[in-house]
């Protein structure tokens, strides 16, 4: 199974610092979509959301997602899908 992690971000989201924070301190690959620059991952983020342009948003390899998680609610996704 692909461990594939994309996270919709914004370079002034606190909640998406902490994010990032987290999964580079676990050595865990993700790809970064910038929704300032990219309109179509703004329009994606609130297709996900239904409606809400909350970020960031996490969507995982097995097709879940996590919006604006707390470190534990991340943590405990990752190692239930494997990658830590």
């Amino acid at each position: 199974m692909s461990k594939e992690i994309t996270m919709y971000s914004a370079d002034w989201c606190g909640d998406c610092r902490r994010s990032k924070r987290l999964l580079d301190s676990l050595n865990v690959e993700y790809t970064i979509i910038d929704v300032e620059t990219d309109p179509s991952a703004a329009a994606k983020v609130v297709e996900i959301n239904g409606g809400a342009q909350s970020i960031p948003v996490i969507v995982f390899s097995d097709g879940t997602h996590l919006t604006e998680p707390s470190d534990m609610a991340l943590t405990a996704k990752l190692e239930a899908i494997s990658i830590i």
